[in-house]
């Protein structure tokens, strides 16, 4: 919790001014009793108007300077508790980005989503209640106590036994909830994991008549997160009953004790007074203290849990060559694979293991196989969203880890399995590729793309405006357009990851011939499970369960390799 302190020293006036202007208040509050003792003893008692209205207006100055007190501490707190917000949220966001895919699997998308949101939200709300409280309360408490033995001794009393007592269920209940708020939050992520799935999947659940089995497990995470929460929350509301009852016991005592000494003589009326107001004071403080104790406990415990994230290094390190290609450059670059063998985190195998090939500038390589061949960990390793784990991936002679991941993807054009596109126009998607394209460049790449006509298919053109997602355009469409986004950039290497899936064989055919036709010629890497999508590759790769079963020509791999004959003849 203390390293996620550096993201609020930029707010350090204000975490001292708040404090300070509570304090202020409250040694206002400490001065209210005094003063409604006097107006009994001196004004009531003598019948004194005069008196009473003059230390009436002084309790309604007390009141004003202490109401102003508390504003302007809430407007220092608040400010410094909504800037640590903002800037633990940015850097945890970088940091996020900065991690790379085997890291990002390995916590999950969910997690990442309840720490950005929830957990940051609930430190939020802790720094705001501690920069106000946890200095107001005790202050109150104690100087309380302090007056009540101004005013006599042996009624103070009182206050020295439970005080302690009070302090002692406090934070017994704090250290008894506190590693149980992060088993609820635990159960939150399980909930919004299972939530996110349903979502995003909602069509197949639906599909394949999931609906009551997904709601059974719906059900059966938040009902944990319910049972957790509750549990949690009789703990916590243990301390509000349990500190009343103590302090009403308090008062009781206070009052037998008081009215013994005012028959004696010597306490006044307005003197007892005082001592329950200040008994009083010590009550609300009390419970304000717990209050904020509670929240500081959830506080802390996702704080830890976004200090987790924080210390999770990204296990790829960037390299430091920087030389990036133009818009200019013409060819494409040699990609070379050397004993390859990539595993994921937690895996069992490799998803490939002993890759060796070359594509050579320019060229064409096909890639296909079956279902969980490897063939995306295949082309994913060369703009190094995941790193080998053995052997190694070489672009232009370099082996991949030397590259400046900027300078290397900036080199890569790729057009992954799921079309993505965000909210938008046609034009802000397709600049994505090359932010500096002209719309020149951006109709040249659409045509080539073959999305030439959904821009014309629409009365705003470039400027049409697409959804989150691109949920107002078709699966062949997004495609299209993520192709286009991919050629405006006009990269050495071009890789299509299965990306012409939901194009018809003419539109595919059309994409083929204007890949051939570019102004410029990359090495294209093509990954696809129809081998009439590849046959025209000038080599490919036949996977199968991560090994390389075969390469060469359509005709070569027809006669040799027995996998790429039963793919070609089952589609035949």
């Amino acid at each position: 919790m203390k390293e996620l302190l550096v993201y609020i020293r930029e707010y350090t006036k204000e975490c001292i001014l708040g404090p300070f202007f509570k304090l202020l208040e409250a040694c206002f509050d400490l001065a209210v009793p005094l003063v409604m003792a006097s107006i009994i003893d001196k004004g009531i008692a003598l019948n004194d108007k005069g008196y009473i209205f003059k230390y009436g207006g002084i309790l309604v100055l007390l009141a004003i300077i202490g109401l102003t007190c508390s504003i302007t501490a809430q407007f220092f707190a608040a400010k410094a508790a909504t800037g640590f917000a903002a800037n633990l949220r940015y850097a945890l966001f970088k940091h996020i980005e900065s991690l790379s895919f085997t890291e990002m699997d390995g916590i999950g998308t969910s997690t990442m989503i309840t720490r950005m949101t929830s957990d940051i939200n609930q430190l939020q709300s802790g720094v705001n209640m501690a920069l106000r409280l946890f200095l107001r309360s005790p202050f109150i408490v104690f100087g309380a106590a302090i007056m009540a033995f101004t005013i006599d001794v042996k009624a103070a009393l009182v206050f020295v036994v439970v005080i302690p007592l009070l302090a002692i269920v406090i934070f017994g209940i704090m250290l008894i909830s506190m590693p149980l708020y992060k088993k609820v939050q635990a159960n939150l992520d399980n909930v919004l994991g299972i939530t996110r799935q349903n979502l995003t999947g909602v069509r197949v659940i639906r599909a394949f008549n999931k609906e009551q089995a997904e709601l059974g497990s719906f059900n059966n995470g938040n009902e944990s997160l319910t049972v957790m929460q509750l549990f949690v929350g009789r703990i916590a509301a243990l301390t509000n009953p349990v500190t009343y009852i103590m302090v009403n016991i308090a008062l009781i005592a206070l009052l037998w004790t008081g009215g013994l000494q005012v028959d004696a003589g010597s306490l006044t009326q307005g003197e007892v007074v005082a001592l329950v107001n200040y008994m009083s004071q010590i009550l609300v403080e009390l419970v304000k203290l717990a209050n904020t104790i509670v929240l500081a406990t959830k506080a802390v415990a996702c704080g830890g849990r976004v200090q987790n994230i924080l210390a999770t290094s990204s296990s790829m390190e960037d390299g430091e060559y920087k030389e990036k290609a133009s818009s200019t450059d013409k060819g494409g670059i040699d990609v070379e694979f050397e004993n390859a063998s990539m595993m994921y985190k937690g895996a069992g195998a490799d998803s490939i293991s002993n890759i060796n090939f070359t594509a050579k500038a320019g060229s064409v390589t096909g890639v296909i196989g079956g279902t969980g061949s490897g063939k995306s960990t295949l082309v994913n390793l060369i703009p190094r969203f995941y790193d080998v784990s053995q052997g190694c991936v070489k672009v232009g002679g370099r082996d991949v880890r030397t590259y400046e991941i900027d300078t290397l993807r900036h080199k890569t054009g790729i057009v992954l399995q799921k079309a993505v596109l965000f909210r938008g126009t046609i034009r802000d998607n397709i600049l994505w590729g090359n932010p500096d394209a002209t719309d020149e460049e951006i109709i040249e790449a659409l045509k080539a793309a073959q999305a030439w006509e959904i821009v014309t298919g629409n009365d705003k053109g470039l400027d049409y405006i697409i959804e989150q997602g691109g949920r107002n355009l078709s699966g062949g469409q997004k495609q299209r357009l993520t192709i286009a986004r991919a050629l405006v950039r006009k990269p050495a290497i071009l890789v299509f990851d299965d990306s012409s899936s939901a194009l018809d064989f003419a539109t595919e055919a059309k994409l083929r011939k204007s890949l051939q036709e570019l102004s410029y010629s990359p090495t294209i890497f093509i990954v696809s499970q129809r081998t009439s999508s590849i046959q025209h590759a000038d080599n490919i790769l036949v996977l199968d369960d991560g090994e390389l079963a075969g390469q060469g020509t359509h005709d070569e791999l027809v006669k040799n390799c027995e996998v790429y004959r039963e793919i070609y003849n089952s589609q035949a």
